[in-house]
């Protein structure tokens, strides 16, 4: 048999690291490379495998399984079965049991998809996995590299640390001027899209929103994504009495639709391992606002593409929303810029080639 590439993810929801996994293994199944993704059996991920034929098994694993010597041997059995070089994984929870079956495996290529700018911590076991058990990791920009030795400069070989960014699927229907008809009295939009956890801070809109209206600037703010935060977000959207300009849009099943509609694309997430959505909303030439940390200024060309804030910063914030609120024909060459730079850095065809050849030369 041939040797195969294995992907293993056991997120549950659906997510940044998902849609990685499942467009490169889509990817190479489509080239005729052998490859197996094991995914939780609960999984958005597994079902979208399934309905696409690319060749995916089930598992179930949490966060004690590496713990569990029956979990450990029934997993070890179940990868055994396929030819596997390279070994490709998408949490801690995932290398600290996947990462030692395939250690013990023979497995050439284990490799940590790292998709989170935050530090990783300096742990015995996180010393132990990276020392002993992982030959490489793969991180989707500068920023995530940066986190993985930030607290222990040691804990991994730097020259064994590659960055490819994920790549974005370059849309000609992208329309500029959105869902707008020429004459329409409508506000400002400003829009953002995320799911509804602390990391992506859409609180921070909120507070945004009462000082746009102290600024007498007709806006309205609206926040796509669904998550954990949807109640208490929208009895304060009801507590502060902004209900006229801020709108929870709940799951977006087209974020280019959605994008359309934005003047300007914020994002005011307290970190980003890759802010995709940033080149979505660039590609769809809206100007974005975001804050100077992470991959953000990765994504972000200042004063060129969008505006680079400091983080909660709100007057500054404001600033720039006000600033392109008067100020159409700057907004415009900013969504302008910000298409060629995603084309020039970001385009998945490009991206996608890159892990091919990163995952095959291995």
């Amino acid at each position: 048999m041939m040797e195969h590439i294995c992907f293993f993810n056991t997120a549950i929801a659906w997510g940044g690291g998902e849609k990685w996994h499942f467009e490169v293994s889509a990817y190479l199944h489509h080239k005729g490379h052998p490859l197996i993704v094991f995914a939780h059996k609960n999984s958005a991920l597994l079902q979208k495998l399934i309905r696409a034929k690319i060749p995916a098994e089930p598992v179930e694993i949490t966060n004690l399984s590496f713990l569990n010597p029956f979990t450990y041997t029934k997993l070890k059995r179940q990868l055994s079965r396929y030819p596997i070089k390279t070994i490709v994984m998408n949490l801690s929870r995932d290398v600290k049991i996947a990462g030692r079956c395939a250690k013990a495996l023979g497995i050439k290529n284990i490799v940590y998809r790292r998709g989170s700018a935050i530090p990783v911590k300096n742990t015995v076991l996180n010393r132990y996995y990276f020392g002993n058990v992982l030959t490489a990791v793969l991180t989707n920009s500068v920023a995530t590299k940066r986190t993985v030795l930030e607290k222990n400069p040691r804990l991994f070989p730097e020259e064994k640390i590659q960055v490819i960014y994920n790549g974005i699927e370059v849309s000609e229907d992208c329309n500029p001027q959105g869902n707008k008809k020429q004459g329409e009295t409508i506000p400002f939009v400003v829009l953002t899209l995320g799911r509804l956890e602390a990391q992506k801070n859409q609180k921070f809109l909120l507070d945004l929103a009462q000082e746009l209206q102290t600024r007498k600037i007709h806006f309205k703010i609206f926040i796509g994504g669904e998550g954990r935060l949807k109640a208490s977000l929208q009895q304060s959207i009801h507590d502060r009495g902004l209900a006229e300009v801020v709108e929870l849009c709940g799951f977006i099943e087209d974020p280019v639709v959605f994008i359309q509609k934005a003047d300007v694309f914020v994002l005011p997430s307290l970190w980003e391992g890759f802010g995709y959505v940033l080149a979505e909303a660039a590609l769809c030439q809206k100007p974005v606002i975001a804050f100077d940390l992470s991959s953000n200024p990765e994504l972000v060309v200042p004063e060129e593409t969008g505006f680079l804030i400091p983080k909660n910063d709100l007057k500054a914030f404001a600033d720039a929303v006000y600033t392109l609120y008067h100020n159409p024909e700057l907004a415009a060459k900013m969504g302008k810029w910000g298409r060629q730079h995603v084309l020039e850095h970001f385009d998945k065809e490009k991206q996608l080639l890159k892990v091919e050849a990163y995952l095959l030369d291995g």
